[in-house]
């Protein structure tokens, strides 16, 4: 399930945020198939209370072997935690 936000950002013009609730072994396919997708500019997982576990800002000199730790935090998160909320912030 997705919701989606608006915002505004005086620096680059309009963002755009999307949450997905999701399982444990949903939660790294969902990041990596976001990251796969581009133009992202945060990710923040979130506990079903509201309480940010990770936040991971992302830029465009990320890539391959520097997702590799970010990925395996992920996955260690998901594995302790039955459901997750992904926040995916995107510049439009």
């Amino acid at each position: 399930m997705a919701d989606e936000q608006k915002n505004e950002d005086p620096k680059t013009g309009k963002t755009r945020t999307e949450e997905f609730k999701l399982n444990g072994g949903e939660i790294l396919d969902k990041v990596k198939e976001v990251i796969h997708e581009g133009n992202i500019r945060r990710i923040i997982l979130k506990d079903e209370k509201g309480r940010v576990f990770i936040e991971i800002p992302l830029t465009v000199g990320i890539l391959g072997a520097a997702l590799v730790p970010v990925l395996a935090a992920i996955g260690a998160i998901a594995a302790l935690v039955s459901k997750l909320t992904i926040v995916v912030e995107k510049v439009e």
